[in-house]
């Protein structure tokens, strides 16, 4: 049984292995509890995202069993069962260690953690146009059309790129490497896609290998935020707006827009 874990409502930070796990643990069900109402059953995925210093990461990683994952999990399992969570059989957990944590994850008030839930909700299909237009840098068009039947999005420097792995990828939004334009020169071969979110309804910026730290980044600028947003994963999207200007690598500059560019 689980629920000895939980009998304390104790704020102070935990330091050692035991006392992180379960502060982990605890806050996991919490979150859970709160997200789906007690029912798990649309949840695809936890994310967990651990931003401890360097004298605290081995803390963590004992904590979270990381040489042997599927015990970690195997503990939210048993607590989702003990309180009626009702994951589903094929959820997944996946560990992320790093600086920041994204905007859509929920912040632990006594950890250097954060946790992400992945839904798989279903949804009526919707339907959606946008354009997303060069304003620095140097593109093969001034602007693109995309549609929520367009399937990913990719962003990057020259149209057949080979990458890491050896194969080539297709960039859909292509920087010329031959250009003149020295914004190209800072956008990498694989540097980001944006697709289509039925489950959000909404169009989603996602960094690739290539556009999250230390390699080139990404940089949004939304009209409805003082903030620059910087995507730190490849795992976590940003949701754009009408307006957002978004910087790939040093100075190249796209904007994403639902209207079409006025004569």
């Amino acid at each position: 049984m689980v629920f000895n874990l939980f009998k304390s409502d104790t704020d102070e930070r935990p330091d050692d292995v035991k006392g992180v796990r379960q502060a982990l643990l605890r806050f996991i069900k919490d979150v859970l509890q709160k997200a789906e109402g007690g029912e798990g059953a649309h949840i695809k995925g936890l994310c967990l995202f651990m931003a401890c210093n360097e004298d605290d990461k081995h803390v963590y990683e004992a904590a979270v069993y990381l040489e042997e994952q599927e015990q970690f999990k195997n503990e939210i399992q048993r607590i989702a069962d003990d309180y009626a969570i009702g994951l589903p059989p094929n959820w997944t957990l996946e560990f992320i260690f790093g600086e920041d944590y994204p905007t859509e994850a929920i912040k632990a008030s006594n950890l250097d953690a954060a946790l992400f839930i992945k839904t798989n909700k279903h949804f009526i299909q919707q339907k959606a146009s946008a354009y997303i237009r060069v304003l620095s840098g140097e593109a093969e068009k001034n602007e693109y059309a995309i549609t929520s039947d367009t399937g990913k999005l990719n962003i990057g420097r020259d149209r057949k790129a080979q990458v890491d792995d050896g194969f080539f990828r297709t960039n859909h939004i292509a920087f010329p490497s031959t250009s003149a334009n020295d914004a190209n020169r800072y956008i990498s071969r694989q540097h980001a896609h944006v697709e289509w979110s039925n489950d959000a309804a909404c169009f989603m910026l996602f960094a690739d290998d290539g556009g999250v730290p230390p390699r080139n980044k990404i940089k949004i600028r939304s009209v409805d935020s003082e903030e620059l947003i910087k995507l730190h994963s490849t795992h976590i999207g940003h949701h754009l707006k009408e307006g957002d200007q978004i910087v790939l690598g040093e100075s190249a500059v796209i904007e994403f827009s639902y209207k079409p560019e006025e004569d």
